[in-house]
């Protein structure tokens, strides 16, 4: 009689444990998929939306200005299904080493929409992914509100997974940058590469910084970037005041007064500034009469400029094409050390170390393609 109830107690004891360790699992967000199709994980998006999405997604489409750059950057690029028109159009230039790296790839695929996130729902149903990811850019006309993602999440049936796109200007958008790779990451399972990709920039940044760090900042070079790329190409006053490869190599931004967001300056200003360096943006050639460079040569007052008259003019790579290229915003980093402190880069070779950069991000070496888009401007002086 005693073993009987010592048996009965156990499978007691069994039983309890089993209803417990099924409310764990629960508390985790995991449970049966639709229709009892495998298993979704709820996970908390960059807007603050709970999301519940497969545990191990096969197919995803991107919407948003960036969104499937970060998707290439975490080794994703195979589980995309269909692509916005940005994605599908043969450019007279193409300044995004993702697309040169995979764009026969994303060419090939389902349309979802035109660019900048104006998504057609229909077409998404079609193809019917797993996952919607949709970047966009806070305080802009592209940003993505919760009830714009609940609208697309609405209307298609399909989770969509929102986040911010961010920058690496200052430490407010690093952060939303770095979120929304670690979300992305979180969603399809590649935790890991989130992690190793936010590591590999801060390496980086840290490197640039190390080597000039302890310069005087009475021997810190003054420049200027012009010519920079926004929603297109510009002219010599388009300018970054926090571009971010001067913030990394401590050189003095004669513009940095103005803001961190993309400015326009006065020529006079410039003329005033009279930086000892002067960066293009190899993005302005795409201008008549060659853009920024076509005003250095041509304008008689820009002419009279000392980085103009002395020959220190030199080409950087574009990086704002459909968003950020932070590949580029890296690799170019090391050609303006390089160019400015030529003794704390001695053991770099810029062309070298962006293919480098360039394989580590978007899994293929694509320095030389991406230059011969800007006439080889990109790390090289430019011939007043």
């Amino acid at each position: 009689m005693s073993s009987f109830r010592c048996r009965g107690s156990l499978v007691v004891v069994v039983l309890a444990a089993l209803v417990l360790l099924t409310l764990a699992a629960g508390c985790t967000g995991t449970e049966a998929g639709p229709g009892g199709a495998g298993e979704t994980v709820t996970i908390t998006d960059a807007v603050g939306r709970s999301v519940a999405v497969p545990s191990s997604p096969e197919s995803v489409v991107c919407s948003g200005s960036g969104c499937l750059r970060y998707l290439v950057y975490l080794q994703g690029q195979d589980l995309v299904v269909g692509v916005d028109d940005q994605e599908k159009k043969n450019q007279v230039r193409e300044g995004r080493p993702y697309a040169l790296a995979h764009g026969s790839q994303f060419k090939s695929l389902p349309l979802i929409g035109e660019f900048r996130g104006k998504d057609d729902p229909e077409k998404i149903i079609a193809i019917s992914p797993q996952v919607i990811f949709r970047a966009s850019v806070p305080g802009t006309a592209y940003a993505t509100s919760v009830a714009e993602a609940d609208k697309l999440q609405g209307r298609t049936g399909i989770p969509v997974v929102a986040f911010a796109y961010g920058s690496l200007r200052n430490d407010a958008e690093k952060a939303e940058m770095y979120t929304g790779l670690r979300v992305m990451g979180e969603t399809l399972g590649k935790e890991d590469r989130a992690e190793e990709v936010i590591a590999y920039i801060e390496a980086t940044v840290a490197d640039l910084e190390a080597r000039t760090g302890d310069i005087p900042e009475a021997e810190q070079k003054e420049v200027y970037v012009g010519g920079v790329s926004s929603a297109g190409a510009h002219g010599i006053i388009s300018t970054e005041p926090a571009y971010p490869p001067f913030l990394w190599v401590n050189a003095k931004n004669v513009a940095a007064g103005l803001g961190t967001d993309h400015a326009d300056v006065a020529k006079e200003a410039l003329v005033d500034w009279d930086p000892e360096y002067i960066f293009i943006d190899a993005g302005t050639t795409q201008m008549e009469s060659g853009g920024a460079i076509g005003e250095l040569k041509n304008d008689p007052a820009l002419q009279g400029l000392s980085a103009a008259k002395e020959g220190r003019v030199y080409g950087v790579l574009p990086y704002n094409f459909y968003s950020a290229n932070y590949e580029t915003v890296l690799a170019n980093a090391y050609f303006v050390g390089k160019t400015l402190y030529p003794d704390r880069f001695a053991d770099i070779d810029p062309e070298e170390k962006a293919d480098e950069i360039y394989t580590f991000f978007v899994g293929k070496p694509v320095f030389a393609d991406l230059n011969s888009q800007y006439e080889n401007l990109g790390f090289a002086k430019i011939p007043l």
